[in-house]
């Protein structure tokens, strides 16, 4: 049994194929999209942050609106790049969102990928301290968020606030209870996703990867997990772990999917540098009609490795097609693979 779930890099664009041509369209679609998909039976409803660029960027208004209109769906990221946060904010509008959906966030966050402009968190006010790269900055901001996040008070109260104070130091406000649990980091490499098992975190890891080891991806990054697995389990944490991988998946079952998917390119993992000096692997995609997606599905290593598949989606195709997609896969697929 895997938890299934899908994620929305949340494009938009004046195109004349497109469903989404505006930023308002992509949110309201996501929200439609999330509502539709716990109608069905996907637990989880996942959205890409990207700064500078038209696609999503603020993800807790959404979170919450998402909360706000679903009851069972996990509602979650992946992921938020930690660069541009201010944590204790952050910490807030987790806060919020998780206790507007009744704890079910599920947040992704990370060091974030290349962006689209240089040093763009530059522009939100943040700089490296002394002897940091950015991947240092993403991390520390990481730790911050997940001590805020356990409700402990650190601030000292005024002795004359307008309200009045309980006993002690403050916390941030409002606190929701187990969301310190359900943090997830994006871990491009080996040595990350140790990492992320070592302070607690789940793991999300996507379709690309540091080219470690020069082996299929699939089997980088079932090595990644199980890797990750042995450091949570030598670090003692109270729960079990979580991890989840993203893919690529349409099962062809109409004329529209064969048109749309049926000469599908990527069905190799490919070699790039995604960015100088790092040599980066990305997964394949999956087309086919279902019998063959199952056999190639079965084949895959860390998705058996996983406890949930997040099926990235084309958002800019429309809720009621993306519905479509998500449906085949839960008719059609997950069945032959035991994941229902």
């Amino acid at each position: 049994m895997k938890k299934i779930g899908f994620l929305s890099f949340g494009h938009w664009a004046n195109h004349p194929s497109y469903k989404v041509r505006t930023a308002s369209d992509t949110l309201l679609q996501s929200i439609d999209l999330a509502v539709a998909a716990e109608e069905i039976g996907i637990d989880g409803a996942y959205f890409r942050v990207h700064h500078f660029a038209p696609q999503l960027a603020s993800p807790f208004p959404l979170l919450s609106a998402i909360g706000a209109k679903t009851s069972k769906i996990e509602i979650g990221t992946g992921v938020i790049d930690m660069r541009y946060e201010n944590p204790f904010y952050m910490v807030e509008d987790a806060g919020a969102a998780d206790l507007i959906s009744g704890g079910r966030l599920q947040l992704g966050i990370s060091r974030g990928s290349p962006e689209q402009v240089i040093n763009g968190w530059h522009y939100f006010g943040y700089e490296l301290e002394n002897g940091e790269i950015d991947a240092d900055m993403g991390r520390r901001k990481a730790l911050e968020f997940l001590n805020g996040l356990k409700g402990v008070g650190f601030a000292q109260p005024n002795p004359s606030a307008m309200f009045p104070n309980p006993p002690g130091l403050l916390r941030l406000e409002p606190y929701s209870e187990g969301l310190r649990n359900r943090i997830w980091w994006g871990a491009g490499s080996n040595d990350t996703a140790v990492w992320a098992a070592e302070k607690g975190m789940y793991l999300q890891s996507s379709t690309l990867k540091s080219d470690e080891s020069g082996k299929a991806f699939h089997i980088q990054q079932a090595e990644q997990i199980r890797l990750y697995k042995e450091a949570w389990k030598k670090a003692g944490h109270d729960r079990e772990p979580r991890v989840s991988v993203s893919r690529s998946i349409f099962a062809l079952v109409n004329d529209q999917d064969r048109y749309f998917f049926g000469q599908e390119a990527d069905r190799v993992d490919k070699i790039g540098m995604i960015e100088a000096g790092k040599r980066a692997i990305f997964g394949r995609s999956y087309a086919a009609e279902p019998d063959q997606l199952i056999k190639e599905l079965s084949e895959d290593e860390a998705i058996q490795e996983a406890d949930t598949v997040l099926l990235t989606i084309p958002n800019t195709l429309g809720v009621d097609y993306n519905v479509h997609v998500l449906s085949s896969i839960l008719e059609h697929v997950a069945p032959g693979l035991g994941w229902r």
